[in-house]
Formats: C-alpha cells, sequence, structure tokens
C-alpha cells in the first residue's frame, strides 16, 4: 500500500514537472540564440525526468528516490542561501543532474559507441564530406581519427578500437546482435572512403568494399542480413555547383553483388532503418525547383521499391533535414535541421509526421529551443545562426521499456568552438555532457543488442528493363479541384538526367551553373513520351526501369496543365502508384473502380523520334527558322519586339536570349519549394503562345511545330542537352572567347560581354551583324576591324571545336575521361546484376575471394 502510494505520488509530481518543464521550454524560446557553452541543468527539468525514470525502469532505476531527497533538498537549503553557499548547491545540482541522468539504464546499461575526429573542413555543401580523390574539394581531407568506446557504468572508461593516426573512420552502425560494427573508412588522403567490419571489440578487421576512386559510406545494416550503404558508383555531380553526390546501393554481408538501390540526380545519404524495415534517408534532388529548397527525408524499401516523400520537400527553411532516424513506437522522428552551405550541423528536431509533411506545424521539438522559430523563416542557410550545434541524434529507446520512447536522445554538441562532445538530451529540457575529448566527438550510439526489425521482402526483378506505374486519378491533389473534369488528356513522362561533368567557370543563373545549361534552370532534359489519361482521371503505364523522371498533365493541346517539381524511381519490375498529383499523404484515397485497372499498362509514345536529351537548337530553333526569322531578324520589321534568329551568342543563341530576356514565355526556372497552381506557367501563361494562338500576321503554324513551341516551355524551357563543355575555363564554360579576347573586345567596343542577363552583343554565325559592332560599324577603321576579327576568330572556334547546343559535338579532355570512367563503373554494375539474375557472386576485383 505505501509503495502504491508513493507511486502515485511520484507520478503526480511527473505530471506536475513535465507542466513545468513545458514552460521551461516555452520561456527559452524566448530568449537569445545559446552560445556554445556546457549546458547547465535546471531543478525542474532534471525532476521531470527522474520522476519519470522511476515511472518508467521501476526497479531498473533503483536509487530514483534518493535522488528526487537529494534534489529536494537542494531545493530547501537555497531558500535561504547566498553568495559561496549557492554556488556550492549549483555545484550539487550538476553532480546530482549527472548522477541520476547517467544512472538511466538506456544511458549506462551499454557501452557508448562513437568517433573521435575533427569536425569536417567548411567546403560547400552540408553532406559534400567525403572530399573524394581526384575531385574539386579533395584538399578538405583531414585526418586523424579513432573509434571509440565510453563505458558510463564503469566511471567513464574510454577504450581505443581503432586508431587512423592519418585517416578518418565514419557512419557507424550496430549490428543487432551488438557484436559487430560497421562503418566507413579512409586511411589517408590517397585512399577513399571504403566499408569495412569488425568485431565489438574491436579485433577481426575485414575491409568489404575496395573499388578505388570512389566513396562508400554511411553504411547500415539490413534486416535480412544485407548492407545498403551510399556511394559515389554512378558518379555524378550536384548541379549547381562541381561537387560529387552519392545514391544508395545494396550488397551482401560480404560485399558481394554490389547494385543501385536509388537513383535521384544529386545525392541521397545517411541511411537508417525503421522498426518495419524500411530506410529512411536524406534526399537533395531538384527539378525545375531552387537548389536550397529541396533537401527533404525520403524512405524506400531495402530494394529500393517504393521511393516516398517521409518529410520535408516543401520546406525553405531548414535548408537541409539529414541524420533522420524513427523513433520507435511513434510517428516521429528526430534529424538534424541544417543549412544547404555549412557542415553537418544545426538544430536537432523531432518531428510528427501525423502533423503533416512540410513545415513549422509538424515541428514538435528542437534543441535549441528556439530553433523552431527559424523553420519556414528566411532561404536555406538560415539555420547558420543556429547556436550552439548539434548532430548525429540517436534515439535511446528500450522494447522493454515502451514508456521510455521518444525521450532520450544521444547526439554531438558543440562544447567549445568547433569541438563537439556527447550530449544526452530529453524532452523534459535536460542537457548533459557524457563526454568530450579533443578534437570532437560523433556518431555516438550504444554498443549492445538491438531489436530487429522486419524484413521486408524483395519485390523487383533485375532481368526486367522497365517497372509500371499508376496514377489513381489526376484530378486529386494541389489545386486540382479547379481543373474541370475531362480536360486532362494526356500525362508526359519527363527524365531529368544526372549531372556528369562540370566546368570552373560558370553561368549565374538562380544560382551557379557550371557551366551554363539555361537562362534560369540547372536541369536538362529527356522526354520519354505520353500516354492516354482515361475520362475518370486513371493511367497506367509503363516506364524504364532506374531513371528519375517526372510527370506532366496535358490537355487535349498538349499543354501541360500542372508539373511535378520532384522525381520518382521505378524499379525493374516494380509497380508504382499514387493517389493523384501533389496528393496529400495522410488523406484518404476513395476505394473506387478506376479504368486503367485490369488491363495491361499503356506504352509510352515517343515524342517525335527516339528519347533523347532535349536540344533548343534542333527541337525548337528549326520552328522559328522555318516561320519567323523572315521578320524577325536583325535588321527585320519585327527585330524591334524580338529577333528569333538561330546565331550562336556566347552562352545560348539569339533567340533563345531573347525569348527569356524579354519574359515572352513564363516558366518556374529554378523556382519556389511551394507547389505551384495548375495553368499557373508554362505555355498556358506564356505571352509568345497566347500572340500565336490569337494569330498573329496571318502565321498557322502546323500541328507539329506548335507542339514542338509549347513543350519546350513545358519543359521549362531547357536550352543545353549535356552538362559536359568543349571551352572549359572560358566565360559560362560556353563561350569560345577566352579572356584575354573578351577584354580586348570589351575595350574596343565600349561594350561589357562579360555580364550575364542583359541583350545579345555578339554573333559568332554572323560576326557583322553583331549588335556590338553597330556603333563601330558606322566609323569603320581599325577598330572595328579588330573587333570583327576577334568575333570571326571565335566563330572559327566553334567550327573547329563545336560546344554541346551543336549536334555533331564532341567530349574533350577532362569531360571525356569522367565519361570513360561512368561507362566503366556502369559496366561494372551490369556485371553485378547479370550476377545476381544468375545467382552468382561478384565483388569489387581487390576484395579476397571475389571473381
Amino acid at each position: 500500500m505505501e509503495s502504491r502510494l508513493v507511486r502515485c505520488v511520484v507520478m503526480s509530481a511527473v505530471c506536475l514537472f513535465v507542466a513545468l518543464a513545458g514552460s521551461v521550454d516555452a520561456a527559452r524560446k524566448k530568449r537569445a540564440p545559446q552560445t556554445a557553452e556546457a549546458p547547465r541543468l535546471a531543478e525542474e527539468s532534471l525532476r521531470a525526468a527522474i520522476g519519470d525514470l522511476i515511472a518508467t525502469f521501476g526497479p531498473r532505476y533503483p536509487r530514483g528516490e534518493e535522488y528526487l531527497a537529494r534534489l529536494d533538498r537542494i531545493r530547501e537549503q537555497k531558500k535561504n542561501a547566498s553568495g559561496e553557499q549557492a554556488k556550492v548547491l549549483v555545484a550539487q545540482l550538476q553532480a546530482l543532474g549527472r548522477d541520476a541522468l547517467i544512472a538511466n539504464p538506456l544511458v549506462s546499461g551499454r557501452p557508448i559507441l562513437f568517433v573521435a575526429r575533427r569536425q569536417y573542413r567548411s567546403d560547400h555543401h552540408n553532406t559534400a564530406t567525403m572530399f573524394q580523390t581526384g575531385e574539386i574539394n579533395t584538399r578538405s581531407f583531414s585526418g586523424p581519427a579513432a573509434l571509440k568506446t565510453i563505458d558510463l557504468a564503469r566511471g567513464g572508461r574510454v577504450k581505443t578500437l581503432l586508431d587512423l593516426p592519418e585517416g578518418v573512420a565514419r557512419d557507424l552502425d550496430v549490428g543487432f546482435d551488438g557484436r559487430t560494427i560497421l562503418f566507413s573508412m579512409r586511411r589517408n588522403v590517397k585512399d577513399d572512403y571504403h566499408l569495412y567490419e569488425m568485431a565489438a571489440d574491436g579485433s577481426g578487421l575485414r575491409q568489404l568494399t575496395a573499388l578505388p576512386g570512389v566513396s562508400d559510406f554511411d553504411p547500415l545494416y539490413l534486416p535480412d542480413g544485407r548492407i545498403a550503404f551510399s556511394s559515389t558508383r554512378e558518379p555524378k555531380y550536384c548541379m549547381c555547383n562541381r561537387h560529387i553526390m552519392g545514391n544508395l546501393f545494396r550488397m551482401e554481408a560480404d560485399g558481394a553483388n554490389i547494385h543501385q538501390i536509388g537513383r535521384s540526380t544529386l545525392h541521397e545519404g545517411h541511411g537508417t532503418l525503421t522498426s518495419e524495415g524500411t530506410i529512411v534517408y536524406d534526399r537533395w534532388e531538384y527539378v525545375d525547383r531552387n537548389f536550397g529548397d529541396a533537401q527533404g527525408v525520403w524512405t524506400c524499401n531495402p530494394d529500393g521499391t517504393n521511393h516516398a516523400l517521409y518529410f520535408g520537400n516543401n520546406t525553405k527553411s531548414p535548408g537541409g533535414i539529414i541524420d533522420a532516424r524513427a523513433i520507435p513506437g511513434t510517428d516521429r522522428f528526430i534529424a538534424t535541421f541544417t543549412s544547404c552551405h555549412d557542415r553537418p550541423w544545426g538544430a536537432l528536431a523531432i518531428v510528427d509526421r501525423s502533423r503533416g509533411l512540410d513545415g513549422k506545424g509538424a515541428v514538435v521539438r528542437t534543441w535549441p529551443p528556439d530553433a523552431v522559430n527559424l523553420v519556414m523563416v528566411g532561404n536555406y542557410d538560415t539555420f547558420k545562426r543556429v547556436k550552439p550545434k548539434y548532430e548525429d541524434p540517436y534515439p535511446l529507446d528500450d522494447p522493454s521499456a515502451p514508456g521510455s520512447a521518444g525521450k532520450h536522445f544521444l547526439c554531438s554538441r558543440q562544447i567549445e568552438g568547433e569541438q563537439m562532445g556527447i550530449v544526452l538530451v530529453d524532452v523534459f529540457g535536460n542537457e548533459l555532457v557524457l563526454h568530450a575529448e579533443a578534437p570532437g566527438c560523433y556518431d555516438p550510439m550504444p554498443l549492445g543488442p538491438r531489436p530487429r526489425p522486419a524484413v521486408v521482402p524483395d519485390r523487383i526483378d533485375l532481368g526486367r528493363p522497365d517497372g509500371a506505374f499508376y496514377v489513381r486519378d489526376v484530378y486529386i491533389g494541389t489545386g486540382m479541384d479547379g481543373v474541370k473534369r475531362g480536360t486532362v488528356r494526356y500525362l508526359r513522362v519527363v527524365e531529368s538526367p544526372e549531372k556528369r561533368f562540370w566546368t570552373q567557370t560558370n553561368w549565374q543563373g538562380s544560382g551557379t551553373q557550371a557551366p551554363g545549361m539555361a537562362w534560369n534552370d540547372f536541369n536538362n532534359k529527356r522526354i520519354l513520351g505520353t500516354v492516354p489519361v482515361e475520362a475518370d482521371g486513371s493511367a497506367y503505364f509503363t516506364v524504364p526501369a532506374d531513371r528519375f523522371v517526372y510527370l506532366q498533365l496535358l490537355d487535349a493541346g498538349g499543354m501541360m496543365i500542372q508539373s511535378m517539381r520532384s522525381g520518382m524511381i521505378v524499379r525493374p519490375g516494380e509497380t508504382l502508384g499514387c493517389v493523384g498529383c501533389h496528393e496529400s499523404r495522410h488523406s484518404a484515397v476513395p476505394n473506387l473502380a478506376k479504368k486503367a485497372v485490369g488491363r495491361a499498362p499503356d506504352r509510352l509514345k515517343p515524342w517525335y523520334g527516339a528519347p533523347r536529351l532535349f536540344n533548343y537548337r534542333t527541337e525548337v530553333q528549326p520552328v522559328f527558322d522555318k516561320h519567323c526569322v523572315r521578320c524577325h531578324d536583325f535588321g527585320g520589321k519585327g527585330a524591334g519586339k524580338v529577333v528569333l534568329a538561330g546565331d550562336l551568342a556566347r552562352a545560348f543563341n539569339i533567340s533563345y536570349m531573347e525569348l527569356r530576356r524579354k519574359n515572352l514565355v513564363k516558366v518556374v526556372g529554378a523556382g519556389p519549394p511551394e507547389v505551384q497552381m495548375p495553368y499557373s506557367w508554362g505555355s498556358h501563361a506564356s505571352k509568345m503562345v497566347k500572340v500565336l494562338r490569337e494569330g498573329h500576321n496571318d502565321l498557322r503554324l502546323d500541328a507539329e511545330s506548335f507542339d514542338r513551341l509549347v513543350t519546350w516551355i513545358d519543359i521549362n524551357a531547357p536550352y543545353y542537352p549535356s552538362y559536359a563543355s568543349a571551352y572549359p575555363n572560358n566565360l559560362y564554360g560556353r563561350c569560345p572567347l577566352n579572356k584575354k579576347q573578351l577584354a580586348a573586345l570589351t575595350k574596343l567596343t565600349g561594350k561589357k560581354v562579360t555580364g550575364q542577363h542583359h541583350e545579345p552583343l555578339i554573333s559568332f554565325t554572323r560576326p557583322e551583324l553583331s549588335p556590338c559592332l553597330v556603333h563601330l560599324k558606322e566609323k569603320g577603321g581599325p577598330p572595328y576591324a579588330e573587333a570583327l576579327a576577334i568575333i570571326r576568330a571565335g566563330g572559327q572556334m566553334l567550327a573547329e571545336r563545336p560546344r554541346m547546343d551543336t549536334p555533331d559535338a564532341k567530349l574533350h579532355g577532362v569531360d571525356a575521361d569522367r565519361e570513360a570512367k561512368y561507362q566503366r563503373l556502369d559496366r561494372l554494375q551490369a556485371e553485378a546484376r547479370d550476377a545476381i539474375v544468375a545467382g552468382r557472386k561478384y565483388y569489387d576485383t581487390s576484395i579476397s575471394g571475389g571473381e
């Protein structure tokens, strides 16, 4: 009876102090951001935590009542304390807090595994930390590092499992039985990251991957014994800069049969498991969107099927949501809210997905508390303001004590300067430094057994070249209630290919395009084809497997009504589906029969020939040459409105620059993160199309010519088909004239020919018609002749070495080397897939026992 009464009192105290802790957090949110000072424990937060530990663990937390009694004594003594006595009581409170919080079985029940290393050097991006050999930021790599454990049950004894005087170990994962450790390691700056495994005591180190010139990182054990990880084995670069990116891969436990399971155009990393056995990972990709507004959390099955949004694809701030780990027993996860151009640190946040998949409303708690006020504020780099910085969150949960779920977390936290320490945080407001050592501590997690999630069976057939996609009703989704049923007649499938090449110079069009690709977007495109949409809004069709594609809704005239601005991947043999266009993933789906169900999938109808990279000069310019240039040429009667000649200029051609700079086409470009409404951009919203449809000087375009124009606009007005460059060190990565020639031309003409987004000044096709020469041509003389000679030299260069807007362009120099590496790695992947289909094992060639 007495123990029951004590327990009731304790539980009442827990409820009271949880409420007080909430008040404390609310007060903290009003303060200025915290500095990187060591955290201090507060009485109210500590009391709430102790009470909850008593209620949750009972006899497994045997000194709980003693801790509460000590806390009561400190509180009583504080009432009359002053001066030195008050300082002594503060010290006693901190000591008590350390004893009480470390006594948590989740904290001291097992050693804590961690990495000791420096913070990654500030470079480009929150996940571009591989610093791979031969890439632009190799120089940013630095050791040393060590794999260590700390045993808090034994007085904080630290043990070194692996020492790397010149290297780095990172991205730890502990086997489900607690007996093995999986990690990525790079021994020195001449090495690259490969995957390794060793026993929990540091013995038996063995290498699992060994392919040179690639980075394998972020490994995780899968429930069926296989391993997933991220890798640069399909070499691609971020579209807005020059840094190598990675995708998700999977292999056998011994390193055999490595094959790719993720295909987004930029980066997939920090994979972790949910209790259901699916993978949660952070993904960076942008289709017709700004580079910093699309770094959310996604999920997929271990075989790479069913890639789907988890949270944050339309959240502009934070710029990156990384390190996500599902909190077992809840619909919540914890992650690092970071910035695009920063190290992989920032705030910690608990997100409740039942409250939404975007925005501030789903964020239920942050560390520091006031960081929640930065969600959806500013831009992709707003979270640089956060102080102190946190990273590497790890939920501490015990299946035998369900009440512990989502309350206690390990993490790395700023201690002093850039030095990070291992910190325990809880939902009661406590933060306790468990361990700190120079140069810093990262990736903390318990070293011991953990529950093995469910095994999700494979659903792919690697022998198949395609998969299928099913749309239940295109009229369901954001803004689609304003589109009359029957309006959508076709669905277009467009591929957004990866970036395989980069240049030192760039075109600044809504971010760094290196090289220039389009007026204000990064993407090149490949139209795969169209399929019909049933009258009830359903569609069912095949898609080439393992392509990063997006969908567009078209009306009877082939004009775009709505477009995805993200991508999807269908794996071989997979059938993937969605409810509608930008549908809510939490909404109920009407169980209605659809016409597209129960029949064979439609095949894609090609767009005027086999799928190919879209080239403005070959797909669109011929329409202007045939119908428009006779009036809209230099000196023509329509030149005052727009020049539609196809002459080659410094970055693009004349007609493209004229249409874009004069806003005659309305496209989203590298647009905002928010879902755009139907008809808000594209051909329906473009002035040029409106003029053509209303009639322009009795001009009547044939159906194909009109379709080519509107299709170009609707796929966001791309120009170049490829990121490859014939002039990687020249202006925009596209201009045939070098810096010296451009400087001379500027001096001769008085026109700044090195700027961007102004009127076309140069025609390399017809140099004498170059607008920058008009005033010189009237005077004649040596300046005109010299300037004309420079432009003619540029035209001759383009004839000898065509750039990528010319159909017969060739790869040169480093681009040819990069393509050769891409093809070599692609062949290795094909060999691994063939081995899997045949039931054989295929290894990296330098792994012992490999083929």
